[in-house]
């Protein structure tokens, strides 16, 4: 089987943390070792190897908490300097104004927030650190001011789910491009905590969805919590770790723009992604414990070609519901919640309430324009300019980017693609596709 390319890598390049919370996945904590971790010197060569397996990779920095890695922009910039995408993952609290201006200079293009209540006293209270929530909005506060665009990331447990709309007019007045609900995986820390219902995942998804203006066909729809709260303006809310979202959105509306992802399904995991721990070993997403091998002995190349973990995500028969269902190539089910319920990856997952059947078993699969991940080369003329700025854009949207501005182009009669068609259609779509922005 032909190895899938990793778009999208997420480095927790230490355990050490200034907070300890208590659904983190690493269970990092301050006074963490370091002794294990990858020196300066195995970060570059790994980065060297990830460049040629994918030069164009998204690169996510994360922890624990990457600002106390000393080496941290030395890393960011010899990953962006090898043309990735290079962002950071950070719970805020140390992120000053010389942190903003050197993510910058070293070429990191933005960063995750985590905020996880919109009542400072909650957040500081999962977090574990007094004024964690303070220093989380003066970090969007700082990084608004230097130019850089932010993410906020929500931890969706059963404590906070009702503020899921508040959080979104949050985000949204902070300046978010996206805020990002991660739903529970207890793994780690977080292995006793209590997840929501299926029941409920369908509700609020559904809510999210039409927070965003899909499906919204009638008047209850427009307001689907019941008060002028959760509006996303032109902020992309994302599900993370619940890939029947893209199930439920597409019964709402299969042409939603919100559809776009992976061809395999929403769970990139082994396929499309895979973590880097802070010594080396790789799993699939940072919410599989399984170790696929240890980059001190392997490759990155032959480890993300050959591994077993990543064949079978790649090529296993799923199991369960997952295994019969018409929209396993639009889901595929969360990889790492089937793991953390019942000890296999391939097996269905339980958060998700639908049963197989109901479009009569036909598999569902999406058109290449609404596809991430599906190779695509340009057929038109682009200017050097153009040009430029597609190199810019994620690895991974490329093709998609391509196939949507040249469509435009044919419709306008255009036989050539400039930037300023390329900034037309970015308009249209940053808001929906946060990475096309600033390009």
């Amino acid at each position: 089987m032909a190895a899938s390319t990793p778009y999208t890598i997420s480095w927790n390049l230490t355990q050490r943390c200034n907070q300890r919370c208590a659904h983190c996945y690493l269970s990092a904590f301050p006074g963490a070792s370091a002794a294990e971790e990858l020196s300066t010197e195995e970060c570059f060569r790994v980065v060297d190897e990830i460049a040629e397996v994918n030069p164009d990779v998204l690169l996510i920095l994360t922890g624990g908490e990457p600002l106390l890695r000393t080496d941290l922009f030395d890393l960011g910039g010899y990953a962006a300097d090898k043309g990735f995408t290079v962002v950071l993952g950070t719970n805020g609290f140390l992120l000053k104004q010389q942190h903003a201006k050197a993510m910058r200079q070293s070429g990191i293009q933005g960063a995750s927030i985590s905020l996880d209540s919109t009542d400072p006293a909650r957040h500081d209270a999962f977090r574990r650190l007094p004024g964690a929530w303070r220093g989380a909005i003066q970090a969007t506060e700082v990084l608004r001011a230097e130019g850089l665009p932010f993410s906020l990331h929500m931890s969706v447990i059963e404590w906070n789910v009702e503020e899921i709309p508040a959080m979104i007019d949050l985000a949204r007045d902070l300046g978010a491009r996206v805020l990002n609900l991660f739903f529970l995986v207890r793994t780690g820390r977080g292995e006793g905590l209590v997840d929501i219902t299926p029941a409920q995942y369908e509700r609020i998804l559904t809510d999210v969805a039409r927070a965003q203006g899909v499906g919204s066909d009638d008047g209850s729809a427009d307001d689907p919590w019941g008060a002028a709260v959760g509006r996303a303006g032109e902020m992309l809310i994302r599900a993370k770790c619940a890939p029947f979202f893209r199930r439920i959105l597409y019964e709402l509306d299969p042409a939603s723009p919100l559809l776009k992802n992976f061809s395999e399904g929403s769970c990139p995991a082994g396929r499309h992604y895979c973590r880097i721990m802070p010594d080396g070993d790789v799993t699939a997403c940072p919410y599989m414990p399984v170790v696929a091998g240890n980059l001190r002995r392997i490759p990155f190349g032959t480890l993300w070609r050959d591994a077993l973990l990543f064949t079978d995500l790649r090529g296993g028969r799923l199991g369960g519901r997952c295994g019969a269902c018409e929209f396993a190539k639009v889901c595929g089910g969360c990889r790492c919640r089937a793991y953390a319920t019942y000890g296999d990856y391939l097996a269905e997952d339980p958060a998700c309430v639908y049963q197989p059947g109901t479009y009569g078993g036909r598999v569902i699969e999406l058109a290449a324009d609404q596809t991430f991940g599906i190779a695509a080369e340009p057929t038109l003329t682009w200017t050097t300019e153009a040009e430029a700025r597609l190199k810019r854009v994620p690895g991974f949207a490329r093709g998609m980017v391509i196939r949507v501005v040249e469509r435009e182009a044919r419709a306008r009669e255009l036989g050539v693609v400039t930037a300023e068609l390329m900034q037309e259609v970015r308009q249209r779509m940053v808001g929906r596709f946060p990475w096309f922005a600033g390009r």
